[in-house]
């Protein structure tokens, strides 16, 4: 059984005892959250798809873990004319364990 599931304007694919990374929440560490936006579940044969959320589908999940991604370099330049600029970036993010999977 999985579901897709919206969180920071991206879709996610999840089923139960898995980790996943997901845009900075606010909720505490050790906090259980239930997430409503599920675009679609499916179990076995069973394919439910939203327009655009499942009615009454909700994943739980666990929070574990606040931290950065990993650096991006951006870089810029134009040759011969003197430009050249270099900027970084590191993502704040969740981790979170999805408990179960409600529909």
């Amino acid at each position: 059984m999985y579901a897709v599931i919206k969180s920071g304007g991206k879709q996610h694919r999840v089923s139960t005892d898995e980790l996943l990374k997901v845009e900075l929440l606010k909720a505490e560490k050790g906090e259980t959250i239930k997430i409503e936006d599920v675009l679609m579940v499916v179990n076995g044969e069973d394919v439910k798809i939203g327009q655009p959320i499942v009615e009454g589908a909700s994943v739980e999940a666990e929070v574990i873990d606040h931290g950065r991604g990993d650096k991006i370099r951006i870089i810029k330049h134009k040759r011969r004319k003197h430009y050249h600029k270099e900027q970084g970036h590191r993502q704040w993010y969740t981790l979170l364990k999805i408990k179960a999977i409600n529909v």
